[in-house]
């Protein structure tokens, strides 16, 4: 019997375009430093991630995406992709 292929689930996607972002901060016990979060809306709501970073990659990262007009997000490997151009462009 021929195998089929099933239609690609919302699972399957692993790369997404980041549409908005939100820098938050919240703040450690006394004494403590805060901590900064990016949250990341992807392809307009189907997905979202949270990541959790320091202050200086906060920094690089608000640059980076207020500088690049599309971003990529790959889900397993938890990376940003900047300046993501078609082949050949």
């Amino acid at each position: 019997m021929t195998q089929v292929e099933q239609p690609l689930t919302e699972a399957g996607i692993k790369v997404r375009q980041v549409n908005h972002y939100q820098f938050s901060w919240v703040a450690g016990d006394p004494g403590q430093r805060g901590t900064f979060t990016l949250q990341l809306v992807l392809d307009e709501g189907a997905g979202e991630e949270v990541l959790t970073v320091d202050a200086d990659d906060a920094d690089v990262l608000k640059d980076l995406l207020e500088r690049t007009q599309t971003v990529q997000y790959d889900v397993p490997r938890h990376t940003l992709m900047f300046r993501v151009k078609p082949a050949g462009s």
